[in-house]
Parts: C-alpha cells; structure tokens; sequence
C-alpha cells in the first residue's frame, strides 16, 4: 500500500510506534560514547536514529541526508551510529516495512476469524491501516517513490506490502456484493480499495471520524449497501 512513523493504533504517540511497530530493542548498548547536550528522550539509540531518519528523509531528502546529519540529530557521533545500524539503507528499510507489517499482523488474525462478517472484519482492517498511515509527524509516504527502494535491499517491504493487498483482496472476495464477480473485477476494485487506503497517508490527518470515514468509503467501493454499513462497524 502508496508512509511521523506509522505508529500502531491506539499507541502512545511517535515515540511508541516506531518502538512497538519496527520491534526495535530498547536496550542500550555500552562502550560507545554518545554526543553531549541532547536531553533525554526515553527512546533506544536505535529508535533515535529512526525518528531521525523518519524526520530527515522526508524534509531534506533520502539523498541529501548523510550518515553524520543522522547521526547528529539522533544525538550521537556519526562514528556511533554504526553500532546500531548497518547505514541509512537499514533506516529506511525499517521504516518502510513499519508501515505494513503491523496491519499485515492484523491482516492475517482478521482472515482467522471466519466467525465475523468478512464485510465487518473488512472494514476494521482498512479503519485501522487508516490509523496508521495518517498518524504519524512525518509523511513516508514519499519514501515509497525513491528509486532507491526497488533495490533487492527493501525486498522484505515489498514482500510484506504485496501479502497486505492480497489479504485485502481476499476479504473483499468475501463480501456478499463481491462473492460473484468475475476475477478481473474483483481484481480491479482491489486495487481501488488498497489505492484508497494506502493513499491515505498524504493526508496526514488522523481522527476516528476520518479513519472510519475513510474505512466506510472503502466498503463502498467493494459495494456494500450503504444501510449495512453502521451494522458492519459494530460487528
């Protein structure tokens, strides 16, 4: 899906998503001298060269940002920063497949629950990716478009973000207005429901009115009767 961090839903912030959603260690390592004159902030190194790639990659740019400017801002020496991370290949890598792979986890236990409408556990999936696309402080969606990022290093997004859509895809298969659509227009309201979802994080605005907004508008799309839908996001 078309990336602040995607914090997961219902975190505790920007801190908490990059914390809970790359599964970062928040053990700190010894033997490494760190800069002076940065205030505590609570987080691991790691998530300290996070958040400052986060915010870096997307207000100077992928390229224009180097190692030591990282490592600054992250309050550390450039020479430090190699104990936590292999380069800023790793930091964006990170930070692209946080983007996926929590509402890949919740993909995969939504597809289990067979008991649950599939049109209701449709919708909780998309209101959540719509969370976490649109609430964090900086805007990666932007980093999907780097050329950078069709390198065999970032695979594992690629990977992860192609299993998200087809989950999608599976689940709209499931609804009732889909059940018997042909195979290319099930394929073709696939890609508008996932275009819709992912394409959220441009809008960079979070609130439960405008995530279930934006869930509403994805059933919609897969054809669900507008009076089924208050039934749908309770179910």
């Amino acid at each position: 899906m078309a990336l602040a961090v995607r914090p997961a839903p219902g975190g505790g912030g920007a801190a908490a998503g990059l914390c809970d959603d790359l599964s970062v260690s928040t053990s700190r390592r010894v033997g490494r001298p760190r800069a002076q004159g940065r205030p505590e902030s609570g987080l691991s190194p790691r998530e300290e060269l996070l958040a400052a790639a986060a915010e870096l990659f997307t207000t100077r740019g992928y390229t224009a940002t180097t190692t030591r400017a990282l490592a600054e801002r992250a309050g550390m020496r450039q020479a430090s920063m190699y104990h936590y991370v292999g380069g800023k290949e790793d930091l964006l890598a990170d930070l692209l497949e946080g983007t996926v792979t929590p509402s890949l986890r919740l993909a995969r236990s939504l597809a289990a629950d067979e008991g649950r409408p599939a049109g209701a556990r449709l919708w909780e999936l998309c209101r959540s990716d719509a969370e976490l696309l649109c609430s964090g402080p900086h805007n990666l969606g932007a980093l999907y478009l780097l050329p950078e990022v069709a390198a065999p290093r970032f695979a594992g997004f690629h990977r992860a973000r192609a299993e998200l859509k087809d989950a999608y895809a599976r689940l709209l298969a499931a609804t009732a207005p889909c059940a018997g659509l042909a195979a290319d227009a099930l394929a073709l309201r696939a890609d508008l429901l996932f275009a819709l979802i992912e394409g959220l994080i441009l809008a960079n605005r979070s609130s439960p009115d405008f995530t279930a907004a934006a869930a509403d508008a994805a059933l919609r799309i897969a054809g669900v009767p507008e009076a089924d839908l208050p039934a749908l996001r309770t179910s």
